[in-house]
Order: C-alpha cells, then structure tokens, then sequence
C-alpha cells in the first residue's frame, strides 16, 4: 500500500498516512531534529467503561482503562520493557486520559528498534491473577496517593460539581474498591475491544521515512478482525450537578477552581477544533494578564501570580477552567461571573480580539518545533476527528461574532470548587 501526503504549503509541514494492512492507522511526520517521537494510541480512556461489542454489553469497573495500561508493560517471556529500551537508548512512558490512552518513546538514536519494542509489547498482552494482584496492590497506592494531592482533588472537585452523569467525573484510576474487582477476563474484554488496530493510530515524527515505519509495522503487525463497538455513554442534563463543592485537607491557604460547563457537546471535527480556537481567544479576551479582571483581582489581593484557566473539550464534554489560590474563592467564584455578565451586556473589545486572535496563531504555530507535541496533538486531534495541519486555517477562521456568540451561550453554567486548610 502506498502512503498519501498531506501537506500544508502556507506553514511548510507535511505528513505520509497510510492504512496498513493490519489495520492500524499510521502517521510519518518527518522532522529534522535531534530527536524523534513516537506514539502509539487507543481511543479508549476513562469514559469507555460501557459498550456493546459483537451484541453483548459490557460494563467496567471504573479504572480499567488505566489499570490495563499499567499492565501492558510486561511480557509473557519475563521481558522487562524498559530494559528493552534501555538498550536502544529510548525514553519510553505512557498515560491515560479521558479518552485515550497512549504509549510513547522518545530517541535520538536507533529509532525503528525503539519502535519495533513499542509495536511488539502493546499488541503482545500478558495477564494472570498474581500479577493483577500484585498491580492492584500498586496502584491501590497510587490511588491513595492522589487522595491525598489537593491539586487533584480540587481538579476532579470541579468535574464532580459540573457533570450529573458525565464519566469524564470519574477519577481516571479507578478506586480501590473498583479495581480490586479487576480480573484477567475484565482486562482481556477491555483489551480485545479497543486495542484492535483499527482502533488505534500510530504516530512517528522526527527523522524517520514513511518506508522504514511502514517496514517496521509489517514485520510486527498482523490482521486480525475488528470487532464492532458502540460506546454507551449516559445522557448529561444541562445544569451544573452542584454549584459548590468543599474539601478541607492540609494545605497553607485556600485554592479554588471555577468550571464553566460546555453545552454544546457532541461536536466532532473542524467544528470541535474551531470551537475550541474560539474558546482560547475568549478566555484570553477575559482573563488573561493583559485583561482588567486579572489587574483588579490581583490589585485587591483576591488572586496571586498562580492563576491560570484552560479549555478542555473532546466529543463528548467540554468544560472551562480557572484556578487559582485565593483567601476568599467565594468572592472569585462571583467576581468571575460578574465579570461574564459584564461582558455579555457591554460586548467584548474588537481590537483586543484581533490582538489575541493573532498571538493565539502564532503560538500555535510554535507547536511545530516540537516533534512530542506533535506527535501528542496529532494523537488527540485525530481521535476527535480533526487534522493538525488545518489548525491554522480553523484558528483563521473565528471570527469576532464566532466568540460573542460562544460567550452567549456557553458561559452559563458555573461550579466552585474549593479546598480549605483544616485549621
């Protein structure tokens, strides 16, 4: 099978795609760098814990997703796949989200025998009942861990105030309890579901040819057929499911996070990618340093340096975020939508829109410099159906009325989450 480029004159990058014929979606992006990247993903994370596959339903104890990466790591022949790497000079690792979950390497050398051991050990699974249990004790700990960290409980105390039903809520670990029910048959459902090569993509940027990869996906990879899958997810009411949510765990002074629930989900494609373009000149618009609310707040001692806020949005939620310390979050949670308010009744500024709209491009732009965000953004924009090299033309696209429209009708659901010392 020959390889189709994909190339965007006006910036000057390019990529090869081929469908292999094992099924896997594969992606060359060659860069002259000193060092290159891969990624290999699944389009399964912590929201795909129910689904139909091959007519019978399945439900997953929260967690799977996570758990079945960790345990991917290890080989039937006793292999340690970081010593595997090690001896290729590559720096491998991995992570779960909310709708992927990817395995990764970055080298400077030896590139195809890196990618060899990446290709081999994701589609080599390995499972028995002592080495779950034995994982189930380590992420257990983990899990406690994270318990314990105010900056993941204010985080997931955001979500759980925004989502009624959402999954996204859930922690991308699991519980103790839920993955203690974790068995090997739970992880090879899961695992024959979503890690079908149809359901992946693999990604390599740096100094590679679309030839070599292609070579090296054939001597790995082999046909088997996809099964089919639809994804259940739970119908999500519009409203916020609690307006505030309060912890108190030991930490020097309060810290806040405001979400602001996205309605407007599904969404898919370059609709999904300029929506979030829009987003990210909104915020800026509003909060940024630049802005007056950042100034005021910060005159008044109602925020300090470490304020920040995001937009985070897939197929299936959406939400943003602002987060902070502050000794009154009450107070910043209504300066927030005070300042919302003001906005819709008086307008935004025009100019300041333009401004934002083209430093935002140029910082995109510079997302091209780096073969791991590369590698990571093609991963993510592929799963929700988009193309990196359009990115340009959609953030060129929103217009003034695109974000005044946005600011309308998706900043209208606000949740606190907040965190106070125990004493």
């Amino acid at each position: 099978m020959e390889f189709t480029l994909k190339e965007n004159k006006a910036i000057g990058e390019k990529y090869y795609c081929l469908k292999h014929k094992s099924g896997l979606s594969v992606y060359v992006f060659p860069k002259e760098m000193g060092t290159s990247y891969a990624a290999f993903a699944t389009k399964f994370g912590s929201v795909d814990c129910r689904f139909k596959t091959d007519g019978r339903e399945v439900v997953l104890p929260d967690g799977v997703a996570h758990f079945l990466e960790h345990k991917m790591f290890e080989n039937s022949d006793g292999r340690d796949t970081f010593e595997l790497y090690a001896k290729t000079g590559a720096s491998a690792n991995a992570y779960t989200s909310n709708n992927r979950t990817v395995y990764l390497f970055s080298a400077a050398d030896n590139i195809y025998e890196s990618l060899e051991i990446l290709l081999g050990f994701v589609t080599d699974p390995y499972f028995t009942k002592e080495t779950i249990a034995k994982e189930q004790g380590i992420i257990g700990q983990e899990i406690k861990m994270y318990d314990d960290n105010p900056d993941w409980q204010l985080y997931f105390g955001m979500l759980e105030g925004l989502y009624v039903n959402n999954p996204v809520k859930i922690d991308i670990a699991g519980t103790v309890e839920t993955i203690a029910q974790i068995t090997p048959d739970t992880l090879f459902d899961a695992y024959n579901t979503f890690y079908d090569l149809d359901n992946m993509t693999l990604v390599v940027c740096g100094r590679v040819t679309p030839e070599e990869v292609e070579r090296v996906c054939d001597k790995v990879l082999q046909y088997k057929k996809a099964p089919e899958i639809e994804r259940i997810y739970p119908n999500e009411p519009k409203g916020v499911n609690k307006e505030i949510v309060t912890r108190k765990m030991p930490v020097s002074m309060p810290m806040f996070s405001v979400g602001i629930k996205d309605n407007t989900c599904p969404m898919t494609g370059k609709e999904l990618g300029k929506k979030r373009a829009a987003y990210g000149i909104l915020m800026d618009l509003m909060f940024s340093k630049s802005a007056p609310f950042y100034t005021r707040l910060m005159d008044e001692g109602l925020i300090d340096s470490g304020f920040s806020f995001a937009y985070e949005g897939h197929e299936t939620f959406g939400y943003a975020e602002l987060s902070g310390n502050s000794d009154r979050p009450e107070k910043v949670f209504e300066e927030i939508k005070k300042e919302v308010a003001y906005y819709k009744e008086n307008g935004l500024d025009r100019d300041a829109f333009e401004r934002i709209k083209r430093a935002n491009f140029a910082h995109l732009l510079r997302m091209f410099n780096s073969t791991d965000d590369i590698a990571n953004e093609m991963v993510s924009a592929l799963f929700d159906g988009l193309d990196i090299l359009d990115y340009p033309e959609i953030c060129a696209g929103v217009t003034f009325e695109d974000v005044t429209k946005l600011l309308h009708e998706n900043f209208c659901e606000f949740t606190l989450s907040e965190i106070h010392p125990l004493q």
